[in-house]
């Protein structure tokens, strides 16, 4: 599992020109399953990711987390994140989840970070998508769930 987060003051995403999710103040979650991603890892990533810090305090510092903002989650599953592209000029999708599973992963991913009290949006799982967002800082992340 890889997420890319953006901390973003909005965010949207649109298929064929419909809004199908928005946020405002909050975090972009591009999303991308490999194959063998544990539930314990995506549980796991959604707590770190609520939790973390970086939000700022009063005092300019990052250290105030998603929960403590009261800031939103825009989900957007990216397989492409998955892609390896050590060989040649063509990615290859070979360590991508199967598209059934990776569905059910991105929407159990989902469902934790609302657990934890995160509102959520999110974008359509397969779709030829349009993502839009304003990017805070710019803060920009790369999580994987820890060995």
């Amino acid at each position: 599992m890889k997420v890319v987060l953006q901390r973003v003051t909005r965010a949207a995403v649109r298929v064929e020109g419909e809004v199908v999710g928005e946020i405002g103040r909050g975090v972009l979650l591009l999303v991308g399953i490999e194959r063998g991603d544990r539930e314990e890892d995506i549980e796991s990533l959604a707590e770190r990711i609520a939790l973390l810090r970086l939000f700022q305090d009063d005092g300019g510092r990052m250290n105030r987390s998603l929960v403590d903002v009261g800031g939103a989650a825009l989900v957007v599953s990216q397989f492409t994140l998955c892609a390896d592209l050590r060989k040649g000029r063509r990615p290859s999708f070979d360590a991508a989840e199967e598209p059934a599973r990776a569905r059910e992963q991105v929407e159990r991913f989902q469902r934790a970070l609302e657990r934890l009290g995160i509102a959520t949006q999110s974008g359509r799982f397969g779709a030829e998508m349009a993502v839009e967002l304003e990017n805070d800082g710019p803060v920009t992340f790369v999580l994987e769930p820890r060995p």
